[in-house]
């Protein structure tokens, strides 16, 4: 006891209380993926409350110096069932959007196991052992600081639970405009609590109450034939009535309330008065019909491609091992899973991060959860090493899931990292995988500017030539890419008179009011597809600097290198005529080997003549500081509902180049802090002026900018260009990398010294890989749903000669891999 009481003394200063704003990582190890379930445990830090696992341990004591730690151990069992509760019992607050375990959604399923934790205190190097309650015979003061500090870090939130927010994620509603107004007819009508039935057809489910006229009848008819006859929204057609609340779903909580003429579910906070009008008392009422948010949940996964996608009518052998990890989907987060199992099967990256581990490891900052290739590395171990690959075998059940379910790695800490900052991959809603995975490129060019990075697999130059149709004369521009962009020409269908066919059935269907056809998806061929995307493309509006005026132009788009692995992106989400986004239901049957020589770029061909290098004039000589904009384009970016200074600002930076150009302008900069501010332009301190950088940039901002491998005269460049904003500076210098290794060049060839211009470090131009255009397919990711902001994203990898399918924990040998219903592709290079 002398000698434990000793050590504890020792050990006295360095243990820490949590205070608000620390991150307790006690659910998760920095390092790797052990967790309190884990066989070892987890240690966390009572100094920097850092989580680690036993295999890291005496490496954080070695590093840190640091003594004590509290061990937690959990040992999971199943609930004993509690009979005296009812499981039919309607959710505590109705559900107003598509989420779980957020404010509005849906409540999260209780948990069905329960825990013993056993909790001790272990101070190194002697490995000294005390339990909770093995405090007594130390002096008061002594006893109660451990036990305070103990009692806080249990009873603190963790970090990762902070960023746990569930699965689906939609829109709140709004409160309908009607709500404080609504027409009530005094025609002595009075609801039942029960036995209602359509009062214009059979119906006795999926019912409405008109909230005007008191009338019942049945909902709409989905596109599956299921669902009503359409009798309420008819009913609206001919009265007017606007508001109507779904019979089934009333509780004391609330209901289901539709507005006809809003066109959406609404919020109705006089419910209870209105129905109340009827005789219905809300109090009394409970759930007996499916929510609305619970039937469009249900109706994405009735969808004919997610049975495809995930193969989900067969039986599919469960992998495991190193390779054939799952990994939790930590709400929403399945995009995140399908791309980064894909580039972890990339040898460049797997040669990155897992093969030197160790060493990122033992350079990683005081909090490696901070560290992004820290956090990436301990992500591909986790994928490949295999530790985490086994099946979910727990208490009380026999074997694992014959679906192949595993406990799998749950990302978090990489998750909370990556989208730090970011206003989409910050939140848990649904994202674009093909968004995520240029974020992700971006990420990895951030950290390994002055190291091997990986990202060199994927790039490549497009060669891009622009041809005045007034004056035949061309210029040839070049920029980096990642993402061959493949277009899908609808109008290439080689089956049209099915789709004319299908469309007329269910048109007639419809009409019937019967169960829709069997859908008919549009067949086109990749072959289209190749020669839409290098199809010269006519560009109207034009600045031709050989005429100095507007002219029309050709644009053709060619590769100027080959990567080592091509990502084609099939496009098919698309704008309506109405901007509102929408997904093309096309099957493209994808090559499983691609040969795409025939895009290669020629350059500047001897017969060719190039337009002078002069940059189109923006200003009048009478009004040197009114910027001439075109006006039209202005207002159709008005129109699409952007603000009016930045469209602006989007014709003006985007040289009167058209609306398209002015449009990929909004959308790239609609992140950045000053998007809605006037428009200012060289000369002066108002709008049309500069944007002037009064105070230079702070130190902090410039070392923070070259230590990531850039030269203290671009960090000043990029601060000055952005108003001395870090983040925007940051973006700033990646996106204009070519001119700052170009000025750097040119330094050197005249004579100064990498010192006065650039960092030796930084190589002059992107680096990019080049070899033959032909390619073999090894993996795909496919999306399900109407919207790339909702639906699910799994991913299908070719390893060992045959297809596996990762489906979040699912990880099993593909059958029927459905590579013709595909979203992003991926084909590495034969060689030669």
């Amino acid at each position: 006891m002398a000698e434990l009481s000793e050590a504890l003394l020792s050990v006295l200063p360095s243990i820490r209380v949590p205070k608000a704003g620390d991150r307790v990582h006690k659910d998760e190890c920095a390092f790797s993926f052990d967790t309190p379930e884990s066989d070892g445990g987890l240690y966390i830090c009572m100094n920097t409350f850092l989580g680690f696992g036993k295999q890291y341990l005496e490496k954080h004591y070695e590093k840190t110096g640091q003594r004590v730690y509290l061990h937690l151990k959990r040992t999971r069992k199943l609930k004993e069932e509690d009979n005296s509760s009812s499981t039919g019992d309607p959710p505590r607050k109705k559900p107003t959007r598509l989420a779980i375990g957020v404010e509005g959604g849906f409540d999260i399923p209780e948990e069905k196991y329960e825990y013993d934790e056993h909790v001790k205190i272990v101070i190194l190097p002697e490995h000294l052992d005390v339990p909770r309650d093995g405090l007594e015979g130390l002096p008061d003061m002594v006893r109660d600081r451990i036990a305070s500090a103990v009692e806080a870090l249990l009873t603190a939130d963790s970090a990762s639970r902070k960023q746990e927010v569930q699965a689906w994620d939609g829109e709140v509603r709004r409160v309908s405009k009607h709500a404080f107004s609504l027409q009530q007819l005094q025609n002595g009508i009075r609801i039942p609590p029960c036995g209602w039935k359509c009062s214009k057809c059979d119906m006795r489910e999926n019912l409405w109450l008109n909230m005007t006229d008191g009338a019942i009848l049945c909902g709409r008819r989905y596109f599956d034939g299921s669902g009503g006859n359409n009798h309420a929204v008819e009913h609206y057609r001919e009265t007017g009535f606007p508001l109507a609340v779904k019979l089934g779903t009333i509780t004391p909580d609330g209901a289901d309330v539709y507005s006809y003429d809003e066109d959406d579910m609404v919020l109705d906070p006089n419910l209870a008065e209105h129905l109340a009008h009827f005789g219905i008392d809300m109090l009394k009422m409970q759930k007996t019909d499916k929510t609305m948010t619970e039937l469009e949940i249900d109706m994405n996964q009735r969808i004919g491609e997610w049975e495809l996608i995930q193969e989900s009518g067969v039986q599919l052998k469960p992998l495991y091992g190193p390779g054939y990890t799952g990994i939790r989907n930590l709400g929403n987060s399945c995009y995140l899973n399908a791309v980064v199992q894909v580039l972890f099967s990339i040898p460049d990256f797997q040669r990155k991060y897992v093969d030197k581990l160790e060493k990122i490891f033992h350079s990683s900052p005081t909090d490696p959860t901070q560290d992004f290739s820290t956090q990436v590395a301990k992500l591909g171990h986790g994928l490949l090493s295999g530790e985490y690959s086994k099946p979910a075998v727990t208490e009380g059940e026999q074997q694992a899931d014959q679906k192949g379910v595993q406990d799998g790695i749950a990302p978090r800490m990489f998750k909370s990292l990556i989208g730090k900052g970011h206003p989409e991959f910050s939140t848990n809603r649904q994202q674009d995988a093909q968004e995520f995975f240029l974020h992700f490129i971006n990420m990895v060019e951030r950290n390994c500017r002055s190291s091997e990075n990986p990202n060199e697999v994927f790039r490549f130059l497009v060669e891009e030539k622009l041809k005045c149709l007034a004056t035949e004369k061309v210029k040839y521009t070049q920029r980096v890419d990642y993402i061959m962009q493949l277009p899908v020409p609808m109008d290439a269908a080689i089956n049209k008179d099915e789709l004319l066919e299908y469309e007329e059935r269910k048109r007639q269907a419809e009409e019937e009011k019967q169960p829709l056809p069997e859908l008919v998806r549009a067949k086109v061929p990749f072959s289209c597809c190749l020669e839409a995307y290098g199809a010269p493309e006519q560009v109207d509006d034009f600045w031709s600097t050989a005429l100095q005026a507007k002219s029309v132009a050709l644009k053709t788009t060619r590769f100027a290198s080959f990567p080592d692995y091509l990502v084609i992106q099939i496009k098919k989400f698309t704008f309506g005529l109405d901007w509102v986004p929408k997904k093309l239901d096309v099957s493209i049957e994808m090559p499983d080997e691609l040969d795409i020589l025939a895009l290669r770029g020629t350059g500047l061909q001897t017969d060719e003549e190039e337009m002078p290098d002069i940059a189109p004039p923006l200003v009048t000589p009478d009004e040197p500081k009114a910027p001439m904009l075109d006006e039209s384009v202005v207002t159709q970016l008005v129109e699409m509902g952007f603000p009016m200074d930045a469209c602006r600002k989007a014709v003006y930076y985007t040289g009167n180049s058209g609306a398209e150009a002015a449009m990929n302008w909004v959308m790239s900069h609609m992140d950045d802090p000053d998007f809605a501010n006037p428009l200012v332009l060289p000369g002066s301190s108002g709008p049309g002026s500069t944007i002037t950088c009064p105070d230079p940039p702070s130190e902090d901002s410039v070392a923070t900018i070259v230590s990531m491998g850039f030269s203290r005269d671009q960090a000043m460049k990029a601060l000055r260009a952005t108003s001395n904003s870090l983040e925007r500076a940051v973006d700033w210098i990646f996106s204009h990398i070519d001119d700052l290794d170009a000025e750097a060049a040119m330094d050197i060839s005249e004579g100064r010294s990498a010192a006065e211009s650039i960092s030796e470090s930084v190589p002059v131009g992107p680096k990019v890989r080049d070899g033959s255009g032909k390619y073999r397919l090894f993996a795909f990711i496919s999306h399900m749903g109407t919207s790339t902001m909702c639906g699910h994203y799994v991913c299908h990898i070719k390893k060992g000669g045959r297809w596996v399918i990762y489906n979040d924990q699912r990880v099993c040998a593909s059958e029927k891999p459905p590579k013709d219903l595909g979203y992003i592709y991926f084909y590495q290079r034969i060689p030669s």
